[in-house]
């Protein structure tokens, strides 16, 4: 994710894909709404190019409260109260800090010296046990469901006086309880307490109530709330709707943690993934770069307390059936932001960073970070092919570090495959001097991004035609059709954009020899927490779905095949000739052939698709996406509202004869 904060760079982003736009009108004249006939050839004769495995797959990053408070299922905001303004969060509405509250209490915030990361704990006075009440607002609210079960786990130390009960709530907006239960602490030592309990009614507002029996003082720390129904039914996981609609995508790989999160707005909030795993609460929370990015989305609340680590995400790599693929910072900080340097001979930190991971993710028990994953759970390794050195870093400073990392990954790990950067825009200076200079080192894989207008996706169809066949293998790890502008507030998942994409995407099929990864981003945005827009996944503090852009991406990577054919008219490829866009792929496993079409224009396309000299015959399995109203879009009202309808017809004869919908996404399957 890039962060144009700049607003020049914002500027000439825009003037460049305008122009690009421009430049390149040829292959995309719209038909009128009259149905048009179109005769394709389909190639059964293999190509020898194979659909990678990791060809669709899943980018996340946490903006938009895709972690804390949304993927990670945690319900409680500053559990540990380590934020900067520590009582962020909490409330404590029968209190004044410019009075005794004789008649209530006061909570404090104790920093001390202790071991790890954990600083800070919570020191609660209670005068009137009848009047002090402290409240936690959850993040943006708390979604709870009626009949579904809650735990709950905390510190806590009798420090003075005899508290002897604590009462823990869940309210709604009227203070009516919805759930409670009762911790009997009995210890002047840390303990840990558990708790669990069962809410009466649905709620998206609830807040977390506490108030107390007997009078004295008691220290409190991470202070936690879960959904018992986590996904897999892992003990304080992830939140069941939103995996569940990642798993659906069968994804080939899942990159993380981000995104510009990586670098940090400087280099002392970069993320380091060795601090986001172990015991959660020894997990050194940070304040999100994304907090203060946009002053028109502020979020001073954002921080990541990184209960969702980096053990978490090979974990869910694995839940999911796909590749691992972390991305590290290379020692700079987001370029966007203050762009600070690691210089060359401090740099060793940073790549012994990198080593340490791959152990962490396959070395054995007898490995240093080996033996960490195996203290969590994992005995087994997990397997990772994949590391990515920086995001979007750009120019000689990000190949100078980049080059360090390489030498010294391959020297150790010769099997472990690098993506590299081109930087944070798809054509211009930045793009070409990154490209010119990691083909020279024979980069593997390099990570091209664009967030663009929607005519620029219909119109770079054919952008990796003419790639280099024998150079480094394209990634397009982040990409969506941008409805006003790069950043805008206003952007929308309509399906203008949606089926832009769709366009596109058959050019990056078409050329599977070149592009080995694929992935849209953001991946998830809270309804009330988001600060880029669009994004793939929407969801609030009870429900999700998936946009119109999700459906396409689905309908790739569930139909995504093994190995790559060609479709033709008149000898020419389908790049969007009258609105018509085309790739077609055989997959070996199910014995189909899958053919993908895409109609951009305001009228329906007459198919005549024959297979040369073959004659087929049997059923025929068609998914279409289509809709009218280009500004249309799926919502929590109307989550499927643009979504694919199934059909069959019988194949007879030597052509397969079908009307394609306007402005439509369609997908045919035939058994051969």
């Amino acid at each position: 994710m890039r962060t144009p904060c700049q607003n020049l760079v914002v500027v000439w982003v825009l003037i460049v894909g305008f122009l690009g736009c421009k430049d390149q009108g040829a292959n995309t004249s719209e038909p009128s709404h009259a149905t048009l006939d179109r005769n394709l050839m389909v190639d059964l004769k293999d190509t020898g190019i194979k659909i990678q495995p990791t060809m669709y797959g899943i980018f996340f990053e946490d903006i938009n409260f895709a972690a804390d408070g949304g993927l990670y299922a945690e319900m409680i905001k500053n559990r540990s109260f380590e934020f900067t303004l520590p009582k962020t969060g909490w409330m404590e509405p029968n209190s004044d800090r410019h009075s005794y509250n004789n008649q209530s209490g006061i909570m404090s915030v104790v920093k001390y010296g202790g071991e790890g990361a954990n600083h800070n704990f919570a020191r609660v006075e209670v005068k009137d046990p009848q009047g002090y009440v402290l409240i936690n607002e959850g993040f943006r609210g708390m979604g709870v469901h009626e009949g579904a079960q809650y735990d709950l786990s905390l510190k806590a130390a009798k420090h003075l006086g005899d508290i002897t009960k604590i009462h823990f709530q869940i309210v709604d907006s009227l203070g009516q309880v919805l759930g409670e239960t009762t911790i009997l602490p009995d210890n002047k030592d840390w303990k840990t307490y558990n708790a669990s309990f069962t809410v009466s009614k649905t709620e998206m507002k609830a807040k977390a109530k506490i108030t107390f029996e007997g009078k004295g003082e008691i220290d409190l720390d991470m202070i936690s709330l879960f959904p018992k129904d986590t996904w897999k039914g892992r003990e304080k996981g992830l939140r069941k709707d939103l995996v569940q609609l990642l798993a659906d995508l069968n994804p080939g790989f899942l990159r993380f943690p981000g995104g510009c999160i990586v670098e940090g707005r400087t280099l002392e909030r970069r993320y380091q993934w060795k601090k986001t795993v172990g015991d959660i609460e020894d997990r050194e929370i940070l304040i999100n770069r994304w907090n203060t990015e946009f002053a028109h989305r502020p979020a001073p609340d954002y921080y990541q307390s990184f209960g969702l680590g980096f053990f978490e995400y090979f974990q869910l790599s694995e839940d999911i059936g796909a590749q691992p693929l972390p991305i590290l910072g290379c020692g700079i900080a987001c370029q966007f932001n203050t762009g600070e340097l690691v210089p060359m001979d401090q740099l060793d930190p940073y790549v012994q960073d990198a080593l340490d991971l791959i152990e962490f993710a396959n070395g054995n028990v007898n490995t240093a970070w080996g033996k960490v994953r195996v203290e969590m759970g994992h005995p087994e390794p997990f397997n990772m092919k994949y590391i990515g050195i920086g995001n979007e870093q750009w120019g000689p400073a990000y190949i100078e570090r980049y080059m360090a990392f390489e030498q010294a990954i391959k020297s150790k790990y010769p099997e472990i495959v690098i993506v590299s950067g081109s930087g944070p825009f798809p054509d211009g200076d930045y793009f070409e001097y990154g490209w010119d200079q990691l083909k020279k080192l024979n980069a593997e894989i390099v990570d091209e991004h664009y967030y663009r207008p929607p005519q620029w996706f219909r119109e770079n169809a054919d952008r990796y035609d003419s790639y280099d066949r024998n150079g480094p293998k394209v990634f397009a790890g982040e990409y969506a059709a941008q409805s006003v502008a790069i950043a805008s507030p206003e952007n929308r998942n309509n399906w203008d954009c949606a089926l832009s994409e769709a366009a596109f995407m058959t050019g990056l099929e078409r050329n599977a020899d070149v592009v080995y990864l694929t992935s849209y981003a953001p991946l998830m945005a809270h309804e009330e927490g988001w600060q880029w827009t669009p994004d793939m996944i929407w969801f609030n503090n009870l429900q999700s779905f998936g946009t119109a852009n999700y459906q396409v991406q689905k309908m790739y990577s569930t139909n995504a095949g093994t190995d790559l054919l060609s479709i033709s008219e008149n000898g020419e490829k389908l790049i969007g000739q009258g609105g018509l866009y085309a790739s077609v792929v055989k997959d070996s496993y199910t014995g189909e052939i899958i053919i993908k079409v895409v109609n951009t224009s305001k009228g329906q396309q007459q198919m005549h698709i024959s297979f040369g000299n073959k004659s087929l015959k049997g059923k025929v399995e068609v998914l279409t996406l289509a809709m009218d109203d280009l500004q249309a879009e799926n919502s929590f009202a109307d989550p499927f509202n643009i979504s694919p309808l199934e059909s069959t017809f019988q194949l007879g004869g030597e052509a397969l004869e079908a009307i394609v919908p306007s402005q439509a996404f369609v997908i045919y399957k035939i058994n051969i």
